[in-house]
């Protein structure tokens, strides 16, 4: 069953958090290519995260969090 269609302030964090990972991701001079593999993370799914055309699992935001030496809160706070 296909879920619901979402509020349009979520899609709206979750670009804004894409754009925060995307941002830190470019001050660690780390491609998507180079965060995907310290994260074991699909490029394309960073490449998603960061657009805001995908629902990261905390798991994921963990991993890259840590692969980019920032606190979680950085990366998801509004």
């Amino acid at each position: 069953m296909p879920s619901p269609d979402l509020p349009a302030w979520v899609l709206t964090r979750r670009r804004a958090m894409g754009d925060r990972i995307r941002a830190a991701r470019l001050w660690a001079d780390l491609s998507q290519e180079q965060l995907a593999e310290r994260t074991l993370v699909d490029r394309k799914t960073i490449n998603r995260i960061e657009l805001g055309h995908h629902s990261a699992r905390i798991d994921t935001l963990f991993l890259i969090a840590d692969a980019l030496d920032v606190p979680l809160a950085d990366l998801v706070a509004p």
